[in-house]
């Protein structure tokens, strides 16, 4: 485990539908962060009674310090793979909190400030599958984030995936820190130091 980067409380939430890989994901970018790089991590998840179409969450808080209370009150980060998920969970944002969006569905934001890649689209013209759009969100995140490390999520992808998985879900994620990379090159000098 490395020395992180000091982080007194970051509050994280992945939303979208049900299919969509959201509580996957939130366990794989959890094991990342907390098994390869030494956070705290307390991760809740909720979803709708429908398997395919529900509402879908998986809030993580991060901390350097153990963490008391474990359900976000602030979100630091709210990521929305859908549009009901961005109107239902924006007004849950700090002021100052980053939004990303899939902005291949996600139309209308609430605000114009805001980070937009095209995770869906990208996963099924780029890969083929639709479903691997969560790990190419994951790539991104991992361009974003500044204490999200490609390294620490490759490894989270290796400990939390079944291995016949991980060659396409890997490839899923260098494409979403690819395009991330491209979309936003300077993104690193948005984070201030609270």
């Amino acid at each position: 485990m490395k020395n992180p980067q000091e982080i007194q409380r970051f509050e994280l939430r992945l939303s979208g539908l049900g299919g969509q890989g959201i509580l996957t994901l939130g366990k794989v970018l959890g094991a990342g962060l907390a098994l390869e790089e030494g956070y705290f991590v307390a991760q809740t998840q909720s979803y709708g009674p429908e398997a395919r179409g529900g509402a879908s969450r998986s809030d993580l808080v991060i901390s350097s310090q153990p963490i008391s209370y474990p359900k976000p009150e602030q979100l630091d980060l709210l990521v929305a793979l859908s549009q009901e998920a961005c109107n239902q969970y924006y007004r849950h944002l700090k002021p100052g909190g980053y939004l990303l969006v899939d902005d291949s569905l996600v139309k209308q934001t609430p605000t114009n400030i805001y980070w937009g890649l095209p995770f869906t689209t990208l996963a099924k013209d780029k890969l083929g599958m639709v479903q691997a759009a969560n790990m190419v969100l994951l790539g991104a995140l991992a361009h974003l984030v500044p204490f999200i490390l490609p390294r620490a999520m490759k490894k989270g992808l290796e400990t939390s995936l079944n291995p016949r998985f991980l060659e396409s879900n890997l490839k899923a994620f260098q494409l979403g820190l690819t395009q991330a990379k491209k979309k936003y090159p300077d993104v690193q000098s948005q984070w201030t130091s609270s």
